[in-house]
């Protein structure tokens, strides 16, 4: 039985202490409102920030949760991991703080602030394959080679017990949000929101965005089972070729609807956030004003939340939305 296999889903009660485990080390994100993005998504929308993390990404909750909780014996063999960067950052954030060594395998091409950042918090980057699967592959393989412990970007349920306090958040800031639109690369912040929402108020719709050109998370929730699919999606936060099973599990129990967005949506996204916010978003962040957007007149007189995942975008990507931008 693998670790992803035998280790449980986690619930409510998990997240609680995750709250509990992560407060000394990060403080609470802002959860603000922007009348011009009122305007263009026409209804009442809140924005939580976790662009404001250390990192600049929503994922240093988990990495926090999960480095702490880790026995003596694995913290001295050190961890590895994959990543497009976000993870990773929080990983090595994470392991900084608490004395671990940390080994992230990240694809060629990766983003190149985010690998800076990564090995800037003192952990040892692994370049390998061209897309995220494939250095996936190899930090299971350095994992079982080194004795490290192997942390799975998705399947963990600290890490996603970790992640879902950016909703417990939210939800006691703001009791009468009734939807919540979330990105979804693999999908740990996406099944965080659904395991908060539904323990909360089972009426919350929590509604997921992920790329269409990297659409193997939504094709799983849809067909039911774990479906491998290209992964060609220029957005590094999205971008993978494989669903997770234990995402995949609290997603097809609790998540309400699932929407593919091009990747000229996510870019005007990444634009919107500029124009209408003030603020610097990363792709990730994008898809959910696309899919938000797309949504239209189904968000009237709803109160919606809506997530800022990070805000780790590169020189490159911005130019994109720029010139995308309407």
């Amino acid at each position: 039985m693998t670790q992803a296999q035998a280790a449980p889903i986690p619930c409510f009660a998990d997240v609680l202490r995750a709250r509990a485990r992560i407060a000394p080390h990060l403080r609470p994100t802002p959860l603000y409102r922007y009348a011009p993005l009122d305007a263009l998504l026409g209804t009442e929308v809140w924005v939580k920030h976790e662009n404001y993390q250390p990192v600049g990404a929503f994922k240093v909750r988990g990495g926090v949760n999960l480095i702490s909780s880790l026995a003596g014996d694995e913290k001295r063999r050190g961890v590895v991991t994959a990543s497009t960067g976000n993870h990773g950052q929080s990983i090595a954030y994470a392991a900084r703080l608490f004395g671990v060594k940390a080994h992230i395998c990240v694809p060629r091409h990766a983003n190149p602030g985010k690998v800076a950042a990564i090995r800037g918090m003192g952990a040892e980057i692994v370049e390998h394959g061209v897309r995220f699967d494939d250095a996936a592959r190899h930090a299971q393989r350095l994992g079982r080679e080194n004795g490290y412990r192997f942390i799975h970007s998705a399947n963990e349920p600290l890490l996603i017990a970790g992640v879902a306090t950016q909703t417990l958040e939210m939800l006691e800031e703001r009791p009468d949000l009734d939807t919540l639109i979330v990105p979804v690369g693999l999908g740990s912040g996406a099944a965080g929101a659904c395991i908060v929402a539904h323990a909360v108020d089972p009426r919350i719709r929590v509604i997921a965005a992920q790329a269409a050109a990297s659409p193997a998370v939504h094709d799983s929730w849809v067909s039911g089972r774990a479906e491998v699919r290209p992964n060609d999606t220029f957005a590094e936060g999205l971008a993978t070729g494989e669903a997770a099973q234990m995402t995949l599990e609290i997603l097809r129990a609790h998540l309400h609807d699932f929407l593919l967005v091009s990747e000229e949506e996510i870019l005007q996204g990444m634009a919107w956030w500029i124009e209408r916010c003030h603020t610097l978003a990363e792709s990730a962040a994008g898809a959910v004003l696309a899919g938000a957007y797309r949504l239209g007149a189904a968000l009237k007189g709803r109160t919606v939340g809506v997530v800022c995942c990070g805000g780790n975008t590169s020189i490159e990507h911005l130019r994109r939305a720029l010139d995308h931008a309407r």
